[in-house]
């Protein structure tokens, strides 16, 4: 699985927040009615988008939620992703984005409680697996992670992460083929580990060095 498809949330979470926020005027000019003529259609590629967006660095995250109607016990779902940010400090709030048709799209239409680990720079081998497409069964990858669950979110929190946060779903809004999460944040963590985070800038894992 690719990162998330993450790219384009940052030019996506003002408007999907604040829908009313458009030009107005004549024709499609500005606000003023001096603005330029933009054609409705124009926009750019998926090729030019990806190109453009893939120099924004961005801080990797594992996105976790258990999943109790999966299996008599339940199951863990996991995705590594970059569009995460705060949104507020009080309350404390956070948004991730995930595409929609996703597992975990799927999974956080039916579930509320949800965590993040903030990965460190040594744990790039974990973005990189829950990023692989096509996996039938998280639970191994957990396992050879090594997490601890969330006592609020019932989630798997990744052992050595930067920092976790559980949160409580708020808000859910629709952006294109994605959905914004919007989570209160129920319980946030520095395990202690002083480290580097992981980046991911022009389509690969990086330190900050």
């Amino acid at each position: 699985m690719r990162m998330a498809s993450s790219e384009d949330t940052v030019f996506r979470v003002h408007d999907a927040l604040h829908p009313t926020h458009q030009a107005t005027g004549s024709g499609s000019a500005g606000a003023s009615g001096t603005g330029p003529a933009v054609s409705e259609r124009s926009q750019a590629s998926p090729e030019e988008f990806r190109a453009a967006l893939a120099r924004l660095a961005a801080g990797v995250v594992l996105v976790s939620a258990h999943d109790p109607e999966d299996g008599p016990r339940g199951e863990d779902v996991g995705m590594t992703a970059t569009a995460f940010l705060s949104v507020s400090l009080e309350p404390p709030l956070v948004l991730v984005s995930v595409r929609s048709e996703s597992r975990m799209g799927e999974l956080l239409d039916r579930v509320d409680h949800w965590a993040v680990s903030v990965l460190a720079e040594g744990q790039r081998h974990i973005a990189g697996r829950f990023a692989l497409k096509g996996r039938v069964s998280d639970r191994l990858l957990f396992e050879d992670a090594g997490c601890t669950r969330g006592p609020e979110s019932g989630a798997p929190l990744v052992d050595g992460a930067l920092a976790t946060v559980e949160c409580r779903t708020e808000q859910r809004v629709t952006a294109g083929d994605h959905t914004l999460v919007i989570g209160r944040v129920l319980a946030a963590k520095v395990p202690g580990q002083d480290g580097s985070p992981l980046l991911y800038f022009h389509s690969r894992y990086r330190g900050l060095a």
